[in-house]
């Protein structure tokens, strides 16, 4: 439903809660803004351009903002530690791209979360169980709590896609979204992408985006 979804959307904005389209995850935001005020350990998983990047810097961002220490670590460039400091709010992405020595790192990291007061936000590709790790690392990341972030339905991305026309001045008629969301990409970003493409075509021949003049500026080069 439309009071669902937050569409404020621009591209170049800093990663922050109100600019994802939240969709089916209203629970997983709201376990988010308490664990950084400290409440449990969170692993979130999801497919390639869900959004699990982006929750993590706008959690480091609220973090920040509320006066507590936050940090984003991408997973292949760990070694074998993670930051000890006090009261340390760690967003670690893509947990399945852990090195060995990391994963022995991050074992170590929930072991010590207590008594350091840290809390831990990770992302990964699949569900714990499902995890390349160490069994030990595994088993933790298992003890998270755990959410799938949902990927966007058809009728959102159709809501999305007519706001940022929209925001725009475009009008697109409901069989052009329905062949962009069956031809084209189907992410966030590929769809604001083509947006703009379509915008700055629109001004330049002074037509309106029809399905022909789509099919026009594809067989021309534009990539849905």
């Amino acid at each position: 439903m439309m009071e669902q979804l937050v569409l404020d959307i621009h591209l170049d904005a800093p990663p922050d809660f109100s600019n994802f389209v939240i969709g089916e995850n209203g629970a997983l935001i709201e376990a988010l803004n308490l664990a950084v005020q400290g409440e449990g350990h969170i692993y979130l998983w999801g497919e390639a351009a869900s959004g699990r990047s982006h929750l993590l810097h706008a959690a480091v961002a609220l973090s920040q903002s509320a006066g507590r220490p936050a940090c984003y670590l991408e997973s292949e460039a760990i070694g074998d530690s993670l930051p000890d400091t006090s009261a340390l709010l760690i967003a670690l992405d893509d947990v399945h791209r852990l090195p060995a020595a990391a994963q022995i790192a991050l074992f170590n990291a929930f072991n010590r979360a207590r008594a350091l007061n840290q809390t831990l936000l990770l992302t990964g590709d699949r569900a714990p169980r499902e995890l390349d790790l160490r069994e030990d690392a595994r088993t933790r990341i298992g003890q998270c709590l755990v959410f799938e972030v949902k990927p966007l339905d058809d009728a959102s991305r159709a809501a999305i896609l007519a706001m940022l026309a929209e925001r725009r001045g475009l009008r697109l008629a409901d069989e052009v979204i329905a062949f962009i969301l069956r031809h084209g990409r189907r992410d966030l970003p590929s769809l604001a992408s083509l947006i703009d493409a379509l915008d700055h075509a629109s001004l330049e021949r002074k037509r309106p985006i029809t399905l022909p003049l789509l099919r026009t500026l594809m067989q021309t080069g534009l990539a849905l």
